[in-house]
This record gives structure tokens, C-alpha cells and sequence, in this order.
């Protein structure tokens, strides 16, 4: 009668396997799955783990994967595995135990008497002549193929295993690496890429001086396309930490769900489509700077989890149960009024005052007039490119009409304005037709029969609207003294 039972894996095959892996899987979280199985697989083993060195565990070794292995079980075993990692680690050799349970070294331990553990392979993992970690393998009711016999397959199955997961652990850093270099080699990082000389930009100036070397959070604050962005890149790169990731993040993309993950990073399993364990952004952002966009539209329970990470540095990913320690700057931005969203109840007032330590306030274009024509030339310059020589700027009423309009998608707006004319002029000077601006979006226009007054006031208000009620800025723009600001208000009964 045949032998309906599987045959053990044969071990020359899965050393052919194990090579062909080097060229094939570049994903470390793969990788590792893939190893682990072809090892339980070849050796009939029926539980695995495989354990990295990792001085935050209390057992001084993580578990970076598992087979057949509960999480609670998987830390236990990593716990009463640490003598026989710590064994195999400095000897260099592969450890067999047949009986464990019966094991003098062992009999007293929990974890074997409950598990009665029969027998464990435990075999290092070496890149050169470091150890980095081990391949635990074991059995509760047979003793497997645990024999002098395996030692030499488990031996150069380890070394491949570890070179494929250097070569994968390389792989990953350098494509992180070059992502990273990709996006910010096509900007020029620092405070020449911001623009602009009025009296609002130089006190943004000012306060980035005094934020670059500080760890302080930054808030920055700004209606939509004023640059908020910009202003996180430069701190982060004239900052001592310009020489790690600059991670940023729109909080409104996605939902809260789906942005856990993406923040925190999950647990293979953890939800559908969770196929393999992934680190999240703040991890990817170890080091650096995690900007996040739009705050305001953070969820409670992510509001939480961001309070724990600016807090303690901690984070946990989606469905997992080991604390994780980050070293990240936040910088924030909003577009929406936060006291306002604390007052109703909607943001955590704790967190609003941990990312508020260092405020910015991006004004509007609008409030900062005499910064266009310096912006509109910094993007013909950009757009031009080679054509630059044919260009030799903006016809008279062409600035005119830039300096008039509102500019409610503010320098954004402006940019896409000038890219466009770029394209579609064809004459040495942009005129008021290449630009292309809405009609019925003049700055403040003043209809006939206004009296002095009332313009003097209509002129007053839209200078406090522009500028948040910041009497001070308000004065500042209008040319006159805070007091006569502050004495018509008071006459305006505003």
C-alpha cells in the first residue's frame, strides 16, 4: 500500500530554492516568510520563528517572523529561547535538543513543561562574521528531523538565508533612499525658494532664524496654497536634522481606517489586504521630520495615537502589541481655525498645545501685495527655461491686473497663472490676455459714492480679516499707528 504521508522536503532542492530567492524576492517581509516556511517545510519541523537581535525587548531578540505560533506564544518562546539563542550566538554553531522537556537545562522551564516541548533546531544567521539573529524551529509530538544528519543543510541553509536577507535588507534601504532623493533633488531646499520681502514674510524669516535648530513642534497656519508646505521643507533642511527623511503626509486623503495604517504601520492579518507586516510613516520618518498636512481633519482616535508619539515617541502598529520608539519632529499645518475645532469639542485641546509650541502664520497673497511681481518673475524664470531670452517680462497693465486680483487660491493660484502664460504667449511681454484671470475677483473693488469714511473703514476690515484681527499686522499694512487702529474700532463699534 503506498505511503500516503509527505515526504520531507529534500534539501538539496531547497538550497536551489534558497538561491534563487537572492535574485527573485527584494521585500524583506517576504523574504523572511519565505525562508521560514522552506525551513519548517525541509526539516518537518511543526512551529518556527525567526529572532533578531534587539536590545529594546526584554529578552534582548525580536520576533521578525513566526509559523503555527500564536503572538502571546511567540513572545513567550522568544523569552525562554533567549539561553539557547544566546548559546548559539556565541558559539556559532547550530544547536540541536532532543526531549527538551527531559533536558536538565531546560525541566525547570515553563514554557517547556506546558508546551512539552519534544525537540528545537536553533541555527544562526550570519552576514560576514556578524551574527545578526537565529532560526528557531521545534516540535510538541515528534522529534522531527532534528539529527547530526541535518546539521550540514541547516548550515549552508542559514548562510544563504542570510545573505538573501542582507541583499533584501539593502535593496529596501536604497530604494527608500533613492525615493527620498528623487523628490527632493528636484527642489532647491532652504529659504531661497521662499519668496517675498514685505513686512509679514521678513517676521517669517525671522521666526524660521530662531525654529531651524530648535526640536520644538511648528503649526504652521494658512488658508490653502500659501506655501505651508514649503515653509516645513525649509526648517526641515537648514535644521540639524536635514541629513535624514522629510516625510510628509495629507491628513485628508484618506480615511481614518486606512490612515492608521499608513501612519502606523500594521501587523500582517491585522485587517483585509494586510498581506505582510508593514512599517508606517512615522518609522520611514525615524530621525527626521513628519509633516503633516491639513491637522485639523485628523479623526479622535488618530488624534490619540499622534498625542502618544509627540508624548512618549511611542507608536504600535495596526493589530500588533510591541511598543515601537521614534525619533521624529512634527510639523503641522492647517488651513482651518483649531481653537475654534477645540472650543466645539472636535480637537483634543492636549494636542493642540503640544503641536502649537512654535506658531506660523502664513498670511494670504492678497495681504502681501507687494510681493507679486517678485513672485510672478520667479515663476517665469521657473517656466521659461530655455525660453527665458525670449521673454522680457510682464507688459505694464499685465502687473497691474496681477497686483488688483484677489488671488483666493493665493500663490498656488499665481504659479499656475504664470505656467500657463508661459505657455500660451507668444510675444517678448505677458500681457493682461495670456494671463487669463477670472473676471469679477478684483482686490477690495470700491464702487461709486462710498464717502471717505466709509473706504477708510471697508480698507480697516480688510486688513484685520486679512491679517486674523492681528491689530498689530493690521496697522502695519495700513501704514498707520496701533492706537488710531485701535481708537477707530472702538468708534466703529466693531
Amino acid at each position: 500500500m503506498p505511503n500516503t504521508e509527505q515526504s520531507p522536503r529534500d534539501p538539496l532542492k531547497a538550497l536551489s530554492e534558497i538561491a534563487r530567492m537572492l535574485n527573485s524576492i527584494q521585500k524583506i517581509e517576504v523574504l523572511l516568510e519565505k525562508v521560514l516556511d522552506i525551513a519548517i517545510e525541509t526539516l518537518d519541523a511543526e512551529r518556527g520563528l525567526i529572532l533578531e537581535e534587539s536590545p529594546q525587548e526584554p529578552s534582548g531578540f525580536a520576533v521578525k517572523c513566526s509559523r503555527n505560533i500564536a503572538d502571546e506564544q511567540a513572545a513567550k518562546i522568544a523569552q525562554f529561547s533567549r539561553s539557547v539563542v544566546l548559546e548559539v550566538l556565541e558559539s556559532g554553531e547550530t544547536t540541536l535538543i532532543h526531549e527538551a522537556f527531559k533536558d536538565p537545562r531546560y525541566k525547570d522551564s515553563e514554557s517547556i513543561v506546558i508546551q512539552k516541548i519534544q525537540s528545537i533546531a536553533c541555527v544562526p544567521l550570519r552576514i560576514k562574521n556578524k551574527k545578526i539573529g537565529v532560526i528557531y524551529l521545534d516540535s510538541l509530538t515528534r522529534r522531527s528531523r532534528f539529527t547530526p544528519a541535518s546539521l550540514p543543510f541547516l548550515n549552508a541553509f542559514a548562510d544563504q538565508a542570510a545573505i538573501a536577507i542582507e541583499n533584501a535588507s539593502f535593496y529596501q534601504r536604497l530604494r527608500e533612499e533613492n525615493r527620498n532623493l528623487r523628490e527632493e533633488l528636484q527642489r532647491i531646499h532652504g529659504f531661497s525658494e521662499i519668496i517675498g520681502e514685505s513686512v509679514r514674510m521678513k517676521e517669517i524669516f525671522d521666526i524660521l532664524a530662531r525654529v531651524i535648530d530648535s526640536e520644538a513642534s511648528v503649526l504652521i497656519e494658512g488658508e490653502s496654497g500659501t506655501g505651508k508646505e514649503l515653509i516645513a521643507r525649509a526648517i526641515h533642511y537648514n535644521g540639524e536634522r536635514k541629513d535624514k527623511p522629510f516625510i510628509a503626509l495629507f491628513c485628508g486623503s484618506l480615511p481614518d481606517s486606512l490612515l492608521e495604517s499608513e501612519l502606523f504601520g500594521h501587523k500582517k492579518g491585522a485587517f483585509t489586504g494586510a498581506i505582510s507586516d508593514k512599517k508606517g510613516l512615522f518609522e520611514a520618518a525615524d530621525g527626521g521630520t513628519f509633516f503633516l498636512d491639513e491637522i485639523g481633519d485628523l479623526g479622535p482616535q488618530i488624534q490619540s495615537k499622534l498625542l502618544r508619539v509627540l508624548q512618549e515617541g511611542e507608536i504600535k502598529r495596526v493589530g500588533e502589541n510591541q511598543v515601537r520608539q521614534v525619533d521624529v519632529r512634527i510639523i503641522s499645518a492647517t488651513n482651518k481655525n483649531l481653537r475654534d475645532l477645540v472650543k466645539d469639542g472636535i480637537f483634543r485641546e492636549d494636542l493642540y498645545y503640544r503641536l502649537n509650541t512654535i506658531t506660523i502664520q502664513m498670511p494670504p497673497l492678497r495681504a502681501r501685495k507687494s510681493d507679486i511681481p517678485l513672485l510672478a518673475n520667479h515663476f517665469l524664470d521657473k517656466y521659461a527655461g530655455k525660453r527665458r531670452g525670449q521673454f522680457k517680462g510682464f507688459e505694464k497693465n499685465a502687473l497691474e491686473a496681477l497686483m488688483a486680483y484677489s488671488w483666493p487660491g493665493n500663490v498656488r493660484e499665481l504659479e499656475n497663472t504664470i505656467e500657463r502664460a508661459v505657455v500660451m504667449t507668444r510675444s517678448e511681454f505677458i500681457g493682461v490676455q495670456d494671463l487669463q484671470l477670472p473676471e469679477g475677483e478684483a482686490l477690495n473693488p470700491l464702487e461709486s459714492g462710498l464717502t471717505l469714511q466709509e473706504i477708510e473703514k471697508r480698507a480697516a476690515l480688510q486688513a484685520l480679516k486679512d491679517h486674523d484681527n492681528n491689530v498689530s499686522h493690521a496697522a502695519r499694512v495700513l501704514g498707520v499707528s496701533r492706537r488710531w487702529l485701535h481708537y477707530k474700532i472702538k468708534e466703529w463699534q466693531l
